[in-house]
């Protein structure tokens, strides 16, 4: 159970994504944004090179959900929102 509202969650998680893996994805050509968070999971959307690479999935479960998890919850979700699906993050 989430001890923590979605509003709760919002500032440190955009924080993190901000300021630690933005600019990890930064030096390969790539970014991330924060889209929402529903429930505990964190919708994020990834861009530049990201885009397509094959060590994206990778880099989302054991880098920015590891790092979220360790540094807010460990029950955190990351659920990568392809684009054109921003409207229907529900579905996802």
């Amino acid at each position: 159970m989430m001890p923590f509202s979605d509003e709760d969650l919002k500032l440190p998680v955009s924080t993190i994504i901000e300021n630690k893996v933005a600019p990890m994805l930064a030096q390969d050509g790539g970014a991330i944004s924060l889209l929402d968070i529903k429930n505990g999971r964190v919708f994020v959307q990834l861009q530049g090179a990201c885009v397509g690479c094959s060590a994206s999935g990778s880099t989302l479960k054991y880098v920015v959900e590891k790092e979220l998890r360790a540094a807010i919850h460990p029950e955190l979700e990351i659920v990568n929102v392809p684009q054109g699906m921003e409207n229907s993050l529900e579905e996802l």
